[in-house]
């Protein structure tokens, strides 16, 4: 076929010809996309909010159910309004034009359908969504322009990006930016960078007072004589009494005046190692043990094979690494200065950025990009330094999702397959039936990167239909 070289140039396709060829009718199409939609949004959602009700770790209250019903019913109709306005978008633009381009295939039907479905979702989870997709949305213009050769590789390119984004908040952390009224809360990211590198870096934190703390000063560790008649268990206690001089003495070292956290510079920063190592040990242990339940039961000698893998340590070392590299190297300024200051976040951050070596992930570096942005973007409303968009998260959401969906439909291979097979589960199969040979005639090579996609995801494009409506 020879290919178009204007990409402005439109396609004289029918609707039946491109969006829907597994039925004639557009009413028929939407709707048995708004179906799939509601189903699978539903099961998502209440996953989501049901999960979320759990980690509070509190009973629920009458409040709190209602609340979480709500948010179910809520989320699903923004995300099922999604899936039926694409479709619907789409055949009234070809109606409205007599024919698709580049622009009207995908992009500004998802544009468009995003504003319409994100006005439903509470105002409250629009930032998070937005930031979501935007993610998504920057890994995928960045494979198409690798696709297009317009920029290289960069190795450790993540790596640079997470410690630079990540620097700028534990800066703002130190320096108490974050900080807002009473009637106000910090942006939850704070929350993680206290619970990460501790309280006490925080701007104006409580100095730790040490007669709050009650040792057994000197670190022994008695059993009764009864029980160490036992070897076993004398041997135990012995190995615990040893465990814990040697901690008491670490416990007791030096430490700085500037230094507000409690107990020796050692300490801290071992305690701050072990803690995040340990927490993210055991998180992903317990998910995975969750999550391949059924695999456990069905054959148990697949429980080894679950846990002892090289990418559960990873994140474990990841996490104790930048705690433990953050609090010393802090230690060490504040040692070196005679003072504390917010500008230690500066070398302390870009060293400890380098324990995300260990678990380079490109969407948890574009978070931290994009979470580091919209909190900059609000310190400058505060401050009266830049101004207020209205509608900007909404436009961002929406322009993020079109480019998205623009990739799904043209060029399948620079989207993140995590994020095909969600389009792909949501719309029961529908997003790889449609007819991308036509597409071809704009020179991006669409058909035969769905090929690619469908293999490399191991998905299908087989219509899921519910109650017969396609």
């Amino acid at each position: 076929m020879v290919q178009i070289q204007s990409k402005l140039v439109p396609i004289s396709a029918t609707c039946t010809e491109y969006a829907h060829p597994w039925t004639d009718s557009c009413f028929e199409a939407s709707l048995g996309c708004y179906l799939y939609g509601i189903l699978g949004s539903f099961k998502m959602y209440t996953a989501v909010y049901v999960l979320a009700l759990l980690i509070r770790a509190k009973i629920p209250t009458k409040k709190d159910l209602k609340k979480t019903i709500y948010g179910i019913f809520q989320s699903t109709a923004f995300l099922s309004g999604t899936a039926v306005g694409y479709p619907l978008f789409m055949c009234s633009l070809r109606r409205l034009l007599g024919n698709f381009n580049i622009l009207t295939a995908s992009g500004i039907p998802a544009f468009l359908a995003s504003v319409f479905a994100i006005l439903i979702e509470r105002p409250s989870r629009r930032v998070l969504l937005s930031l979501y997709v935007s993610n998504v949305a920057t890994e995928t213009l960045w494979n198409m322009a690798l696709a297009r050769n317009m920029v290289h590789p960069i190795k450790y390119g993540e790596i640079a990006i997470f410690s630079l984004c990540i620097t700028t908040l534990l800066y703002y952390y130190k320096s108490g930016l974050h900080k807002k009224t009473k009637d106000e809360k910090s942006d939850s990211m704070f929350g993680v960078l206290r619970f990460v590198v501790g309280p006490y870096e925080e701007k104006d934190c409580c100095k730790f007072d040490p007669s709050t703390t009650h040792e057994n000063k000197d670190g022994s560790w008695s059993a009764s004589s009864s029980s160490s008649r036992n070897t076993v268990y004398h041997l135990v206690m012995q190995a615990l009494g040893v465990y814990k001089r040697l901690i008491y003495k670490i416990k007791y070292l030096d430490r700085y005046h500037a230094c507000l956290h409690p107990f020796s510079c050692l300490y801290y920063t071992m305690q701050g190692a072990a803690k995040m190592f340990g927490v993210s040990l055991g998180i992903q242990v317990i998910l995975k043990l969750v999550l391949n339940m059924r695999r456990i039961i069905q054959s148990p000698k697949m429980t080894k094979t679950i846990l002892f893998r090289k990418d559960i340590l990873s994140l474990a070392v990841f996490l104790g690494g930048f705690s433990g590299i953050f609090r010393g190297l802090s230690c060490v300024l504040r040692r070196a200065t005679g003072r504390d200051s917010p500008y230690h976040a500066i070398p302390a951050g870009l060293l400890a950025g380098i324990a995300f070596k260990q678990y380079p992930d490109t969407t948890l570096a574009l978070y931290v990009l994009w979470k580091m942005a919209q909190i900059t973007y609000n310190l400058g409303i505060d401050r009266g330094i830049l101004p207020k968009v209205p509608g900007f998260t909404i436009f961002l959401h929406s322009f993020s999702t079109a480019i998205l969906f623009h990739a799904a439909l043209l060029e399948p291979t620079t989207l993140r397959p995590s994020y095909w097979k969600f389009l792909h589960s949501l719309s029961g199969g529908r997003i790889a039936h449609m007819n991308r040979n036509l597409l071809d005639v704009w020179g991006l090579e669409t058909s035969q990167g769905l090929i690619q996609v469908l293999k490399q995801t191991n998905t299908v494009p087989v219509i899921k239909s519910i109650g017969g409506c396609a």
